[in-house]
């Protein structure tokens, strides 16, 4: 059985020691190629637009650009890059800012090495890593009910996951755009609408752009719908 290819990891910490820290340990795990590291989201940013790592671990709180607005900026400009949060902090609030940014996982520091790196092999699958110490703060914000758990002018819930900008795209497509009408539109390269439709056709279980449109309709993702 052939072995298993690396993940590439970027670490974007604003502490020069936890920085060099994270990048030494994760340095000595066998599935996982630390690529680079960031002290801040304005340099995560960067840094991922050119050394295309597969999972960033981003810290939260950061000076100038933090880790919400880079993760934010990442599903932007470079959406097949997955953000795996590791913080010191563990309130609803940090947890769910940075999951409606487009962070695939969230750990706190307790975390230890081998916790780390089963989160970031599973974010780099394609799926959610949240931290058993935190993950009552997400089932106490959704029993808690959106008026009390989401700021007033935050929006709906997107179906299966969707990301506000794969759902803004998933409509784009549905009233027949192509790629490059759709690039234009959002002022962003083809390649990265490339990557959004290819996430949302994985994360909606659709096989081509005729059942991508009839799924944008079924969940009035169209609009004027």
């Amino acid at each position: 059985m052939s072995e298993q290819a690396p993940v590439r990891v970027l670490v974007a910490d604003d502490q020069r020691v936890v920085r060099e820290g994270l990048v030494t340990i994760l340095g000595l795990l066998p599935e996982i190629e630390v690529v680079g590291a960031a002290a801040d989201g304005e340099e995560a940013v960067a840094l991922s637009l050119e050394l295309a790592p597969e999972v960033v671990l981003m810290d939260l709180r950061m000076p100038g650009c933090d880790g919400v607005e880079a993760t934010r900026r990442l599903q932007d400009q470079a959406p097949a890059v997955d953000v795996l949060v590791l913080t010191t902090y563990a309130d609803d609030r940090s947890l769910l800012a940075a999951l409606r940014a487009g962070a695939r996982g969230y750990l706190t520091k307790d975390a230890g090495a081998d916790q780390v790196q089963e989160a970031i092999r599973a974010v780099a699958r394609g799926e959610a890593a949240i931290d058993p110490a935190v993950q009552h703060h997400l089932i106490d914000a959704v029993a808690t009910g959106p008026a009390e758990a989401l700021p007033s002018d935050a929006p709906s819930p997107l179906p299966d996951g969707l990301t506000p900008r794969e759902a803004e795209v998933l409509g784009l497509v549905a009233q027949g755009l192509s790629n490059n009408e759709i690039a234009t539109r959002l002022v962003v390269s083809e390649a990265t609408v490339k990557s959004h439709i290819n996430h949302l056709f994985t994360k909606t279980g659709v096989r081509d752009r005729a059942q991508a449109v009839t799924y944008a309709f079924k969940h009035g993702l169209v609009a004027g719908d």
